[in-house]
C-alpha cells in the first residue's frame, strides 16, 4: 500500500443550510460530464493520482461528521476527506458539516437520498425493516471476539468480508440509492458500564440496565437484569440517581457521556459479547456513478485513512476509559462462569433465531461464524496479540505498539481490492 496522510482539519467547513441549498450545491458537484475518463493503478504513488487529476474539474463533496471539529470522535472522516483531497492535489474537496449538523444518525441514509449530504455514515440497523439483511449482520456481531487488540481488529474486518459478499446486503444500500463504501465499521466492543462491580448472575439480578436494542435487551434479561430504555443523554443522571445501575455502551461512548467518571466498573468479556451497533460509510449513487473513474479509485484507495482512523478512535477511548478506571479506583474484566455461560447461551439463541429469519438463514449465519474465526486468526497471524487487557491498556498502549498499517493493508487487499472501481 502507498503510506498514509495523518493530516486532519484540511476540509473546508460547511455551515447547516437549508436542505434546498445545499441539494442544489450537491447537484452543481456531481455534474454529469466528470463521469467516466481514465483511471489509475492500485498502488499508484501521489504523483500518479496528481497528475492524472489535472484535467479534471474541481469536485466538492458534501459530508458530515458525527462529532465537533477536531475531536476524535470525528477524527476519522477528517483523515479521510484531508488525504483524499491532498492526493487529489486539491481537485476533490470536502464540506463538511460537524456534531451530524444536516441529519441525526437514523436520517443520514435519507439525507444522501435526497441530496442534503453526499457521503455520510449510515446506521442501518437502527432501520432493521428497511435494512434486514445489514441488521441481520449488525445482530450477528454477537460472534465476535471482545479481546482488547485481537477483538477491536477482527470484528472490524469479519463482517467487511461477509457484507460484500451478501447480495442481500448490497442490494439494500442500491435500492436507497446508496453506494456502500465501507459496510460495517465499529467504536469498540460493548460494555457494561456499572457504579459497582458487576461481573456475577447474582450482582446482577433485578439490577436496572440502559440498553439501546432489542437484542441487547435480550441478552441483558438473560443475565437476569432488566433492559430499561433510557436516552444515552441520561446515562449520566440517570446512573448518578441510581435509576440504573449499568449502561450497555462502548468505553469510547462512555466517555464521551462523562459516566465513567461515576461508573468506573466495566465488564467486557472476550469470549462472551454484546450485539453491537456498526455503522457503514455510504455515499449518494448518483454522484458516485458521476465522478471521473480516478475519483472514485482514489475514494476508494484512500478508506485505508477511514479504517485507520476509526481503529485509532477506539485505542484512544479504551486509553481514556482505563486511565479513568485506574483513577477511580475501578475495575475492568470478564463476567464470572455463570454469567459467562449465561450470555453464551443466549447468544446460540439468538444466532438459531438469525438461521431461521435472517436473509440466507443458516448459510448466512454459518459464513459469518466462519469469517469471525478466520479474521481472528489472520489477525493473531499477522503478529497482533493481546499484551494487555482493558483495565492495563491506557498504561501499555503507544501508536508506536499497536501500529494497524499492516491489518489495514491486509483489509485492503483480501476484501475491498476485488471491489475498486476499474
Amino acid at each position: 500500500m502507498t503510506s498514509r496522510t495523518p493530516a486532519r482539519g484540511a476540509a473546508a467547513v460547511a455551515a447547516a443550510t437549508a436542505a434546498a441549498l445545499i441539494l442544489a450545491s450537491c447537484a452543481q458537484s456531481a455534474g454529469g460530464a466528470q463521469s467516466g475518463g481514465a483511471g489509475v493503478d492500485h498502488g499508484a504513488s501521489m504523483e500518479d493520482y496528481r497528475a492524472a487529476f489535472e484535467d479534471v474539474e474541481p469536485i466538492v463533496l458534501h459530508v458530515q461528521s458525527p462529532a465537533a471539529k477536531g475531536a476524535s470522535g470525528g477524527q476519522h472522516i477528517e483523515n479521510y476527506a484531508a488525504a483524499v483531497s491532498e492526493w487529489s492535489g486539491g481537485k476533490v474537496t470536502f464540506d463538511i458539516v460537524y456534531s451530524n449538523g444536516v441529519a441525526a444518525p437514523t436520517d443520514a441514509d435519507n439525507a444522501i437520498e435526497d441530496g442534503r449530504l453526499d457521503i455520510a455514515q449510515v446506521m442501518a440497523p437502527y432501520e432493521p425493516k428497511e435494512y434486514p439483511a445489514t441488521a441481520a449482520l449488525n445482530t450477528a456481531s454477537v460472534l465476535s471476539d471482545n479481546s482488547v487488540i485481537v477483538g477491536s481488529l477482527s470484528s472490524n474486518a469479519w463482517p467487511v468480508d461477509v457484507a460484500f459478499d451478501t447480495p442481500e446486503i448490497v442490494a439494500e444500500f442500491e435500492d436507497h440509492g446508496l453506494k456502500m463504501l465501507l459496510p460495517s465499521f465499529n467504536s469498540g466492543s460493548i460494555a457494561l458500564i456499572c457504579s459497582q462491580q458487576r461481573a456475577t448472575l447474582n450482582d446482577l439480578k433485578g439490577q436496572s440496565i440502559a440498553s439501546g436494542s432489542a437484542t441487547l435487551g435480550g441478552q441483558v434479561s438473560a443475565l437476569g437484569a432488566n433492559p430499561v430504555s433510557i436516552g444515552y443523554t441520561e446515562y449520566f443522571e440517570s446512573l448518578q440517581r441510581g435509576v440504573a445501575a449499568c449502561a450497555a455502551t462502548t468505553l469510547t461512548a462512555g466517555m464521551i457521556a462523562g459516566i465513567m467518571d461515576i461508573a468506573p466498573n466495566a465488564v467486557i468479556d472476550a469470549d462472551a459479547g454484546f450485539a453491537n451497533t456498526s455503522g457503514a460509510l455510504a455515499m449518494s449513487a448518483s454522484t458516485w456513478d458521476a465522478l471521473p473513474l480516478v475519483a472514485q479509485q482514489l475514494l476508494w484507495d484512500r478508506l485505508d485513512v477511514f479504517v485507520e482512523g476509526s481503529l485509532n478512535k477506539i485505542w484512544e477511548g479504551t486509553v481514556a476509559a482505563s486511565a479513568t478506571i485506574a483513577e477511580r479506583g475501578g475495575t475492568a474484566g470478564g463476567f464470572a462462569d455463570d454469567a459467562r455461560d449465561a450470555l453464551r447461551a443466549q447468544n446460540e439463541v439468538i444466532l438459531a433465531d438469525l438461521e431461521e429469519n435472517a436473509p440466507g438463514g443458516a448459510e448466512f449465519v454459518e459464513r459469518s461464524r466462519q469469517s469471525a474465526e478466520q479474521w481472528k486468526s489472520t489477525v493473531t497471524g499477522l503478529g497482533y496479540e493481546n499484551a494487555v487487557d482493558y483495565a492495563g491498556f491506557a498504561q501499555w498502549y503507544s501508536p508506536e505498539k499497536l501500529d494497524v498499517t499492516v491489518f489495514v493493508d491486509t483489509l485492503f487487499d483480501e476484501v475491498l481490492l476485488d471491489h475498486r472501481p476499474s
